[in-house]
């Protein structure tokens, strides 16, 4: 039996994660991501894919978000007509982000053409809200450490990864004629101290792993993202504005919803109105009710007046006139909208109207990958392209590196440590290069691994003749 793997993303950069395995002439695609970030990354998502979409036999996902489902609608759209396996609550998920996905992309072609700011005479849509729903019937969720076996050769099972709702780890078990051979994807990995979600669950042997590096660079300084996050809210007030965070709406949004109603009991932050201006955080914030058992808030949500996502300050924004009716309040109140890296979403009308205000406050709280306007903002650049104009950035720009929901390269390492033995072949992928390479130096240094840096389109033989 021979076991190949082709890097068809994830590789060099934090999105567009797809890892092409083939057992034998059976080809499985794990996630399938959208190219985010600087143009040559987003450009990939145009190009033809790499292989024939028909020849994919399987897809398994990791998780929701999309530098790691976006590409579904254009897979399927391309002849893929193959099972689309992940948890239960990917499944909601990817439901609910890919229909966004479609409706902004044919909302940003439409407002590209009229005015007129592209270069194609009639931009059009990567694909549409049509072609996600076609993805919906491929769909297949199951349990956590549920085992499933779609051909002799290999099964496979999902483990808690912690940085989503869902969001897994997963291990396949290739079963050549003479050795069985265990192959573990990271996925995402979450926080060991996140006061939402589980943390990661160890695993004792993989012959390869798939480790993920965004982090694999940093620790994370802060300690206590609560009282960086109310510092924040609290400068925001004294300054008399009004304090936009820009918060994926997948996982971020609720975790500073549970944060911002803690401050709000404790005191530590002034009870201002919390407007949630996002459709699909909206509908995301939902699922934890119907999936209990994924997360640590259930006796939370039990006990009367504790429920982080229903209070007295708390407002959920629908439609776009209550979104640009906000436009009109000056001072006192924190919104929250999608998407975190300000690449799209409502979040761009608020920065839009805020960014020029020098009395607001924009306060980003996760991961701003290279290329993305949230990137730009944090490095400080003193305006912005945004609808085609420049934009001046007066607002005050804060970040709160410990809110991202990637653990830390301290956290990463921890992880890699409740392996018994080191795994023969580490690929570490979804990060940027110094990211990969300073991960690489203190695996080898204090577990004494030896990790290797895949580059984009490369292959790699895992195994021949098991």
């Amino acid at each position: 039996m021979k076991v190949k793997v082709k890097f068809l993303g994830g590789a060099g950069t934090v999105t567009g994660s797809r890892y092409l395995l083939e057992i034998n002439n059976y080809k499985v695609l794990v996630d399938c991501g959208m190219f985010q970030g600087l143009k040559d990354y987003r450009l990939r998502n145009w190009e033809e894919f790499p292989i024939q979409p028909s020849d994919i036999n399987l897809v398994i996902l990791t998780h929701a978000h999309i530098d790691h489902t976006g590409y579904l609608p254009k897979l399927v759209k391309s002849g893929f007509k193959g099972p689309i396996y992940c948890t239960n609550p990917t499944l909601e998920l990817v439901k609910i982000l890919l229909l966004d996905s479609g409706k902004l992309q044919e909302e940003e072609a439409a407002y590209a053409q009229k005015k007129g700011y592209s270069k194609h005479e009639k931009p059009e849509a990567l694909y549409t809200v049509e072609d996600a729903e076609k993805v919906f019937p491929l769909l297949h969720g199951v349990d956590f450490e549920e085992e499933i076996s779609l051909i002799p050769e290999f099964d496979f099972k999902f483990f808690n990864a912690g940085h989503i709702l869902g969001a897994a780890i997963l291990k396949l078990k290739v079963k050549g004629e003479n050795q069985v051979k265990k192959i573990v994807f990271s996925g995402d990995l979450g926080r060991y101290h996140d006061p939402i979600l589980n943390p990661p669950a160890r695993l004792p042997f993989a012959d390869i792993l798939f480790l993920e590096s965004t982090y694999g660079d940093r620790v994370s300084k802060i300690k206590n993202p609560e009282n960086e996050l109310g510092l924040a809210i609290r400068e925001a007030y004294r300054r008399g504005g009004v304090a936009v965070i820009p918060a994926f709406a997948v996982g971020r949004t609720q975790l500073i919803l549970f944060y911002l109603h803690r401050l709000q009991q404790k005191g530590k932050i002034p009870n201002i109105p919390i407007y949630v201006d996002s459709p699909m955080a909206i509908d995301v914030t939902k699922l934890y009710k119907s999936f209990n058992e994924y997360h640590r808030l259930k006796p939370v949500f039990e006990e009367e007046g504790h429920n982080p996502f229903q209070h007295k300050n708390l407002h959920y924004y629908q439609s776009q006139e209550a979104s640009m009716s906000l436009n009109a309040v000056r001072g006192d109140a924190i919104i929250i909208s999608a998407s975190g890296m300000a690449t799209g979403g409502r979040v761009m009308h608020h920065l839009y109207n805020r960014l020029p205000n020098e009395q607001d406050t924009i306060i980003f709280v996760g991961y701003q990958a290279m290329g993305t306007r949230g990137r730009r903002l944090i490095d400080g650049e003193e305006s912005v392209q945004m609808y085609g104009l420049s934009v001046p950035v007066k607002a005050k720009i804060a970040y709160i590196e410990g809110l991202s929901a990637h653990a830390d390269q301290e956290e990463l390492i921890d992880w890699a440590e409740g392996f018994t033995s080191s795994p023969k072949i580490t690929f570490l992928v979804h990060g940027e290069d110094e990211a990969r390479i300073a991960l690489q130096n203190k695996l080898k240094n204090e577990l004494d691994w030896d990790a290797t840096i895949p580059e984009y389109l490369e292959s790699f033989e895992l195994f021949d003749g098991i």
